[in-house]
C-alpha cells in the first residue's frame, strides 16, 4: 500500500488553479508521465465521469480508467481507478492562502499490485518524486500565463 501526498504554494487565485487542475483536457500538460487522455462519458467532469489515461511509470506504459467519485468545485477532487493495473485514488484539495495564493496538495493512495515486490518499497519515494514534478510543472504554467 502507498499513501502518497505533496503540496505545493501557486501564486493564483483558487478559482484559476482548482478550474485548470480538475479538468482532464490539461492533464497531459503538467502531468509529466501522462501523454493521452480521453473522456469516455460526456463533458463537462462531474461525478460519475470516466476518463481513461496512458502514462509511463518506471519504464512501463500504463492505461487507467479514473472515475470521479467527488468533487466540490474550488475545494476538492477525487478520482478512483474503474479499471487498470494499479488500483489508485488521486485527491486534489485546494487551499486560499489568500486571494492570489493557493496551496494545492496532490495525494494518492494504492495498491501497486501490478508491480514487481522489488519495487513496492521504492513506490512511495518514486511517486512522491514524480507528483513533486508534476505539481512544480503546474505551478509554472499558472504563474507564467
Amino acid at each position: 500500500m502507498v499513501d502518497v501526498k505533496t503540496e505545493i504554494i501557486i501564486n493564483c487565485p483558487i478559482t484559476l488553479v482548482s478550474k485548470y487542475a480538475s479538468n482532464p483536457d490539461n492533464t497531459s500538460e503538467w502531468y509529466v508521465n501522462i501523454h493521452f487522455v480521453d473522456w469516455l462519458t460526456p463533458k463537462p467532469i462531474k461525478i460519475g465521469s470516466q476518463i481513461a489515461f496512458k502514462a509511463k511509470f518506471l519504464r512501463r506504459e500504463l492505461s487507467y480508467v479514473y472515475e470521479i467519485v467527488e468533487l466540490v468545485p474550488g475545494k476538492k477532487l477525487v478520482m478512483k481507478t474503474a479499471n487498470g493495473p494499479f488500483p489508485m485514488e488521486t485527491i486534489y484539495t485546494w487551499h486560499p492562502i489568500d486571494d492570489n495564493n493557493t496551496r494545492m496538495v496532490l495525494r494518492n493512495k494504492g495498491n501497486p499490485e501490478g508491480f514487481s515486490k522489488l519495487v513496492t518499497p521504492f513506490m512511495s519515494m518514486m511517486m512522491r518524486r514524480a507528483n513533486m514534478k508534476d505539481l512544480k510543472k503546474i505551478k509554472d504554467i499558472l504563474e507564467n500565463q
